[in-house]
């Protein structure tokens, strides 16, 4: 969420900012929404003011034996009390229609982060790895798992489409994947592992910025929960409403969960196979700092998602995202795409974002130097995948796929696998 204060001493600058994102005409609307809740306000206090002074005046009157004036006071008053109700009325809803869309407009794009409306526009930083060479043709990843123990037909038959089944050494290999990932952040990377919630409050959905705008893409159930898409959602809130003391700062959380997204609007884009699903697992890193050590904590998270990569030698490459198309609360983020063969081609398999204090108002969590009175400000947050299980599940089985269709186990991964060095087709 935006600061007010800040759009009003630089109106210029936030439409500007604001239209990097494709949205127009909004802040001046804001401004506008604004001024006319403040106009309103401020009429309801002077009303407010004279009714008090009135009836003050009125007693003066009746000790004065003046009771026209009295009576004219009265009068003056009742009409002071409808007037005031009035106002209070109007604006409580300018103030309504003013939060509506301050809550609707995205994050800022940082100064540094490329112009453009899509992909295309996206900056290429760096790559590492080399693709493999085979000397056969590659298959894409749900052909070679459909012989190693994934069955989307029984997936069908229990939960409906983009859900999966996975069976035997091959499921034990996607829970490899998850357990290797959190030992490390853990053991290496100085985030605390956390068990938290799987279902949130709409408060909480709002917090990290899902709600209001993109409620289509969550699971509501009947009481008013939402199933989380991220562990951002949960790890993020667990600082909601908070003033945290700035020397316990930087907080760095993981948690390894299922997550859970509709896919609102995604017909036709990746219906075959583990690459978009309704169900699926991601270890997630969520940081909580000031803002003096967000740049710093922005290049540790992606460090550490890289370095997970990089000990499966699975070749990738970092991508700046273009203003237009960052998420909701982002003000900077890295994309990192992992090399499909199958595909021929890139495909994300992580996303770390720099929300700057965006969240961090939402939530209304601050931080403090101990002995101040108040608060500094809004929190500094940071998200990313370290990684989607399931994306790096089908990195995998495509870049170590044999001839005879069988995928080699990474070595990093072999310790989980009780024995097993290779998934062999049935």
């Amino acid at each position: 969420m935006h600061d007010l204060k800040a759009l009003r001493a630089d109106p210029e600058g936030f439409a500007a900012a604001l239209a990097r994102r494709g949205v127009t005409d909004a802040a001046a609307n804001l401004i506008k929404a604004d001024a006319a809740r403040r106009a309103l306000e401020t009429r309801a206090q002077e009303a407010l003011a004279r009714r008090n002074s009135a009836s003050k005046e009125i007693g003066k009157a009746i000790a004065a034996n003046d009771s026209a004036l009295a009576e004219s006071l009265k009068a003056e008053v009742n009409s002071l009390k409808a007037v005031i109700a009035t106002l209070e009325v109007s604006a409580s809803a300018a103030a309504e229609a003013s939060e509506t869309l301050l809550h609707s407009l995205p994050n800022l794009p940082a100064p540094e982060v490329p112009d453009g409306d899509n992909a295309l526009f996206n900056r290429q930083e760096f790559e590492w790895g080399e693709l493999p060479s085979f000397d056969f043709a590659a298959k894409e990843h749900d052909i070679i798992a459909a012989k190693l123990g994934y069955d989307p037909e029984a997936a069908a038959r229990v939960a409906g489409a983009r859900f999966a089944v996975l069976k035997g050494p091959l499921a034990r290999l996607q829970r490899a994947l998850g357990q290797y990932m959190i030992d490390t952040h853990t053991a290496r990377h100085g985030f605390a592992e956390t068990y938290a919630p799987l279902l949130v409050k709409a408060d909480a959905a709002f917090g990290t910025g899902q709600l209001p705008k993109f409620e289509e893409d969550v699971f509501k159930t009947t009481d008013g929960r939402y199933l989380i898409p991220t562990a951002e959602m949960s790890l993020t809130n667990l600082v909601g409403g908070e003033i945290i003391d700035a020397a316990s700062l930087p907080i760095r959380m993981t948690a390894l969960t299922p997550c859970f997204r509709s896919e609102a609007g995604s017909a036709g884009r990746d219906t075959r196979g583990l690459i978009r699903q309704h169900q699926f697992e991601k270890c997630e890193l969520v940081t909580i700092c000031t803002p003096d050590q967000v740049e710093a904590e922005h290049e540790h998270m992606l460090a550490s998602a890289e370095a997970i990569l990089q000990a499966l030698n699975l070749p990738y490459r970092r991508m700046l995202l273009c203003a237009g198309d960052m998420g909701f609360s982002a003000r900077k983020t890295y994309d990192l795409e992992v090399w499909l063969p199958g595909q021929g081609a890139y495909r994300e398999i992580s996303s770390v974002s720099d929300c700057g204090d965006f969240q961090g108002r939402r939530m209304n969590a601050r931080w403090k130097v101990a002995g101040e009175k108040g608060s500094r400000g809004a929190v500094n947050t940071l998200n990313g995948s370290g990684l989607a299980v399931g994306r790096t599940l089908v990195a995998v089985i495509e870049n170590y796929q044999q001839a005879d269709g069988s995928v080699i186990i990474p070595d990093v991964l072999r310790p989980y696998m009780a024995g097993i060095d290779r998934l062999l087709p049935a």
